[in-house]
């Protein structure tokens, strides 16, 4: 049995492979006003589609859904067929307040009833 593929059946196969894994992962990238679907993520760095994404560099926003996550500070690493990686520098996960300035005791009222 021969496991030749002619070039059609091959791309076919990694557009088919590429847009499980648009579907499989929720994560997205936003950088300014533009947004990109993550294919693959580790601990230390993700891969975007080829096609579609510039070669981003600097500040951006990841997002779960519509859930903000974290802003990282990134750089591209390279490129693996048709994926390119970028590398965090630094991450900021995001949080739902803002920070203090000082510091809130444990057991600190909430609010002041009469």
């Amino acid at each position: 049995m021969s496991t030749f593929l002619s070039p059609e059946v091959q791309a076919g196969l990694d557009a088919a492979r590429k847009q499980a894994l648009k579907k499989s992962n929720r994560l997205s990238v936003r950088a300014g006003d533009r947004s990109f679907k993550i294919l693959r993520s580790w601990n230390n760095g993700f891969s975007l589609d080829a096609d579609e994404a510039p070669h981003l560099r600097g500040l951006v926003d990841m997002f779960d859904g519509t859930t903000h996550l974290s802003r990282c500070l990134i750089v591209a690493s390279g490129e693996e067929g048709d994926e390119i990686e970028f590398e965090y520098k630094r991450t900021t996960e995001a949080a739902d307040r803002q920070p203090l300035d000082f510091y809130r005791r444990p057991d600190a009222p909430i609010a002041l009833l009469e």
